[in-house]
């Protein structure tokens, strides 16, 4: 039997919760986007939204959802991510969906198919509610995939869907949890691996071989007590750059040197920062272990390279949100923060982007994630006042 058409926003969330759609790359996964990206798909339809999917390699469908006021109309996109971290070690059922204490319960609840619901709901009734009232733009709503990974949903979008679309959005709202306080600028996110090579040999006679795992130990002294202490970049409202090694893989077996040892590092790159010449620091600075005794060589490969997301481009569009914050009670408050999300890469392709949505991200990827109730119905409430509100300001 399929699931009811939600009556409430909460309503709406719960079904989204209850839907598996931990990523992909995580252990946990079942593939569950495509089966929300459905569920969303009729419901956006039931509600006369217009709707399309936009495929992306290796990955499910994403859910573009649209309406449309008037051609000559600027575009107003706002994005929220289908998928969630994975939930080993949860201490609530990750897809209950339940509600109590005035919280909806369940990974994702709140990062990030909270600000996913608001938004929709938000669009349901700003359509159905324009009566000779046209909205002042038209509306897109973009129901992206795997942002907690590779973000390759988005680079897709912006890469190879936007430019053929017939439209260009004058700003971008990014669903994120910040209490409803815009997040203006953010830290990059950089990821990569660096390997140790040595030589195999049996353990009994280690002095014929090289061990991968005794040179990884020499390259993260120099990361560790060189490198890092050495970071000195700073945003005012993103803070400082920062680096840290977080995982680590060597050696096959007990009785064998081992030939391969693999770290990786995670770099936090501050508007301003450049992630190719963070990665040029570390070889630089181990480059000289090369012609060491033992020798050392290495590799490095990159695995993330997310981009910081600062204020050249939005600053029009903080100037328009503030005034539509102010007038629902809320703070005159412009926040930075030091993690990576969609923003940047909108604001990369030159597009006004703000992170804004309800939820704490204090509660996000917990073990008992929830959101409150209050928090997405106000979510409803924003997103809504920002759909009614001109953008002749930022679009002209």
């Amino acid at each position: 039997m399929a699931d009811p058409v939600p009556q409430s926003v909460v309503e709406l969330l719960q079904l989204m919760v209850r839907v598996n759609t931990v990523n992909r790359a995580l252990p946990g996964s079942v593939g569950g986007e495509a089966a929300l990206v459905e569920a969303l798909e009729s419901l956006a339809d039931a509600w006369g939204l217009a709707t399309t999917r936009l495929p992306v390699k290796g990955q499910a469908d994403q859910l573009l959802v649209t309406h449309v006021v008037g051609d000559d109309l600027p575009w107003i996109l706002f994005d929220s991510h289908l998928d969630t971290v994975a939930v080993e070690g949860m201490t609530i059922d990750p897809f209950s969906g339940d509600v109590g204490d005035g919280k909806v319960w369940g990974r994702g609840s709140c990062d990030t198919k909270g600000t996913g619901a608001a938004m929709l709901w938000a669009m349901k009734q700003a359509v159905a509610g324009q009566g000779d009232r046209a909205l002042p733009h038209n509306l897109a709503l973009l129901f992206s995939v795997d942002e907690e990974v590779s973000m390759q949903g988005v680079a897709s979008f912006v890469k190879n869907d936007l430019p053929s679309l017939g439209w260009w959005p004058a700003a971008v709202i990014v669903g994120e949890p910040t209490e409803h306080r815009p997040v203006i600028a953010h830290n990059g996110c950089l990821r990569w691996t660096l390997t140790t090579h040595g030589k195999a040999c049996h353990s009994s006679v280690p002095h014929e071989g090289v061990s991968a795992i005794s040179a990884m130990v020499r390259v993260i002294d120099l990361i560790e007590s060189r490198y890092i202490p050495s970071l000195s970049a700073e945003h005012p409202l993103t803070g400082t750059a920062v680096c840290s090694i977080n995982m680590i893989r060597g050696g096959s077996a007990p009785n064998i040197i081992p030939d391969r040892c693999t770290i990786q590092i995670d770099r936090r790159v501050v508007p301003g920062e450049d992630s190719a010449q963070a990665i040029a620091d570390i070889h630089a600075l181990l480059e000289p272990l090369g012609d060491s005794h033992p020798p050392i060589d290495f590799t490095q490969d990159v695995v993330v390279d997310h981009p910081p997301f600062g204020t050249e481009h939005n600053g029009a569009l903080i100037d328009h949100l503030v005034p539509v914050l102010e007038s629902l009670g809320l703070p005159k408050l412009t926040l930075g923060a030091p993690f990576a999300t969609h923003a940047s890469y909108f604001d990369q392709a030159g597009i006004p982007a703000v992170v804004l949505g309800p939820g704490s991200p204090h509660t996000a990827h917990t073990k008992d994630e929830w959101v409150a109730v209050d928090q997405i119905e106000r979510g409803v409430e924003v997103y809504r006042a920002i759909m009614q509100t001109p953008l002749a300001a930022i679009s002209s």
